[in-house]
């Protein structure tokens, strides 16, 4: 339908999580009529963004340093983990104000149709901050979908014999959601009443 430059804005936006071919095209029209100072803005920040923002060291969250702002703040009980797949969810939890530990971001889950097995997510990571034994709780909070659960079934046959207490987010959260959707009082509540795996 479109050709040229118009034709590969167009597919390299559709290329985008969540942006269908529709979608694709509208924000493509939306960047043409827009002014050519605010899309040098967008192409700056998003250059930016790729220079400047990282993964932490210790957890695995965005962080525009070697450690991120929660790794780095002292008032965070550093006695329980919470272990989540990717670091959206680490806002999604932030933003119910109930969660004061540290995190542990796994970077996915297990999904073997996508040919991702636990050596593919930063597991061994997770043992190695186990291993000085100051982290007594490990709250397993991956999505409540088939690949989610299977990722909480591994961590919890993993982390069962280092004799920590380990649990996962209580229900409330609907089966095949993703953190991310779920609003700050169902999250909440689904971190007020974990459940330790037996």
């Amino acid at each position: 339908m479109y050709e040229g430059i118009i034709a590969d804005l167009i597919d390299e936006l559709g290329r985008l999580p969540g942006i269908g071919p529709k979608s694709a095209q509208r924000i493509a029209f939306y960047l043409l009529q827009a002014e050519g100072e605010d899309v040098r803005r967008l192409a700056d920040t998003l250059l930016e963004v790729k220079d400047k923002v990282r993964f932490c060291d210790l957890c695995g969250n965005v962080s525009e340093g070697e450690r991120c702002r929660i790794c780095l703040d002292d008032r965070r009980d550093s006695a329980v983990l919470c272990v989540v797949e990717e670091p959206k969810d680490v806002v999604a939890i932030e933003r119910t104000r109930e969660f004061r530990g540290r995190y542990h971001v796994l970077g996915g889950a297990i999904s073997p149709i996508d040919g991702i097995g636990p050596d593919n997510l930063r597991i061994r990571e997770l043992l190695t901050r186990l291993a000085d034994g100051q982290i007594e709780e490990v709250i397993v909070a991956t999505d409540p979908n088939l690949e989610g659960e299977a990722t909480a079934t591994y961590l919890a046959r993993t982390l069962s014999p280092l004799g920590l207490t380990v649990s996962r987010l209580a229900s409330g959260l609907p089966v095949g959601g993703d953190l991310e959707y779920a609003d700050e009082v169902t999250l909440g509540r689904a971190f007020a009443g974990r459940r330790r795996f037996d």
